[in-house]
């Protein structure tokens, strides 16, 4: 989608607002890998600044997510019942010519995670998260479902039959994914019979943060109907806690702090088996997301580097699943060395780390390393905002392309040999990997098990060499 023309957001904002307005201060705010966020001021011919936000789609939507005007009444529900949301202003039009979306009151503060999590302006309210996020949470699950648009309900067995069907769709075998899939079924609790308003996205970085703590909660548009535990058990997945794994709700807080906070703003006691199960399917299904993103990308639907790379952060989710579904404590079997994060890896390819013979110096790695070190040293210093932010994410991209050009070629041939011992036989790794998740899928190696996660835990530490070192 093309930039969003100032000149038509005017006529639009004008017409709501009753009033001329001239637009300043348009810029696209950095995150929103599934929706465009812009954020304006609309300022009156009386002097009057109206601090105001865009949301719309850049494309088509996400598995399970509803359209702009169902999230619009969505917001406006929450914040009818309490629930700290933004003031809704108006929904587009077509003939707007702005795109599909609503625009909303601006709330100042800090989304993004690592900022709410180490910046000291949020020290004091960081031991307040966990317990405010669950009583938000309780507000949200106690919304007279009768007041809200027409929603789907989704229990578990619809969203693994959905996210089942996803996976399968891109051609991409995941053995792990079939692991959790079949665990996932045979441990689906039942919907309630009364389901509840369901966020559906409720984590650390869909939330707005003062110092004071939570101002509001964004990014409605994979809310439904279902078990209301499915938002506790979101927050708490491991990608959502951004580096502070030890600290199990959003990275700030302790389960026992967010259910206190549950059961103090109304919220139903919480099985703790429950909300494992729904932390176990919310990582599946960020794995999954990851995977359409990446699609998203590839396939020319909307080009970003954000998109792209969250292809390579599926290894995380793998990771997380098998210590979610097997928390053993056997030694974890050894692979290539991949150097300490940050430094060269200590296993090369060729003669001097060549892929290509014929190629003179520098190396493919070599040269990924010169173009990642300008983007740190020269091009981050100098940007800010959404350029910064993919400025981050092409740095991330290079270094593991510098790895990968370094390490690959010897983790695939580990990883042919591991699976072929796995299944007794010879082929390429994208015939094997797909034999082995068919296997997992259909019970054939039940039997074998512990066999069969230790060479997953093996493989998906191996690619997570390459994809994120430190994350292990």
């Amino acid at each position: 989608m093309a930039r969003v023309d100032p000149e038509r957001l005017a006529t639009v904002s004008s017409r709501h607002l009753g009033e001329p307005v001239t637009i300043e201060d348009l810029r696209r705010l950095s995150g929103g890998a599934s929706r465009e966020t812009w954020s304006f001021d609309a300022l009156t011919g009386s002097g009057t600044r109206h601090g105001m936000v865009l949301r719309r789609d850049p494309g088509p939507n996400t598995i399970g997510s509803s359209d702009r005007g169902t999230e619009y009444e969505l917001v406006r529900a929450a914040a009818a019942a309490g629930v700290p949301a933004p003031a809704v202003r108006f929904l587009l039009a077509p003939g707007d010519g702005v795109g599909d979306g609503f625009v909303m009151d601006r709330v100042e503060g800090e989304t993004i995670p690592r900022k709410i999590l180490r910046d000291d302006v949020y020290a004091d309210a960081r031991p307040m998260l966990a317990r405010q996020c669950g009583e938000i949470a309780a507000r949200i699950h106690a919304i007279d479902t009768a007041t809200l648009p027409v929603m789907p309900v989704q229990g578990p067995l619809e969203q693994l039959d959905q996210y089942r069907a996803l996976i399968d769709g891109f051609g991409e075998p995941h053995p792990v994914f079939e692991l959790a899939l079949r665990w996932l079924e045979e441990h689906a609790p039942p919907v309630p019979e009364h389901p509840r308003l369901v966020h559906g996205d409720f984590r650390n970085g869909n939330f707005i943060v003062g110092p004071e703590g939570v101002r509001a909660v964004l990014d409605w548009e994979l809310a439904h109907l279902g078990d209301p535990v499915e938002d506790l058990g979101w927050l708490c997945v491991k990608s959502w806690r951004f580096g502070n794994a030890a600290q199990r709700a959003g990275g700030f807080g302790s389960v026992e702090e967010l259910l206190a906070g549950y059961r103090a703003g109304g919220g139903d006691e919480v099985d703790l088996e429950t909300l494992r199960y729904w932390e176990t399917l919310g990582t599946l299904k960020w794995g999954a997301i990851c995977e359409l993103q990446c699609f998203t990308h590839i396939n020319r639907l909307v080009r970003s580097v954000e998109l792209a790379i969250l292809g390579r952060r599926i290894c995380e989710t793998e990771w997380d699943l098998l210590e979610l579904l097997d928390p053993v404590t056997r030694p974890l079997p050894t692979f290539v060395d991949p150097g300490v994060p940050g430094s060269k890896p200590t296993t090369t390819v060729g003669s001097e780390g060549r892929i290509s013979a014929q190629q003179d110096r520098p190396t493919a790695a070599e040269l990924l390393e010169a173009v990642r070190e300008f983007l740190e040293r020269d091009v981050m210093p100098a940007v800010d905002g959404r350029v910064a932010f993919h400025t981050r994410v092409a740095v991330n991209a290079l270094g593991m392309l510098e790895r990968e050009a370094t390490l690959g070629p010897a983790l695939d041939a580990e990883e042919r040999d591991r699976l072929a011992a796995l299944l007794g036989h010879s082929g390429s790794v994208a015939e094997l990997r797909a034999e082995l998740a068919g296997a997992i899928r259909s019970g054939t190696l039940d039997d074998r098990r512990d066999e069969v996660v230790d060479g997953l835990r093996a493989s998906v530490r191996a690619t997570l060499a390459v994809a994120n070192p430190g994350y292990v």
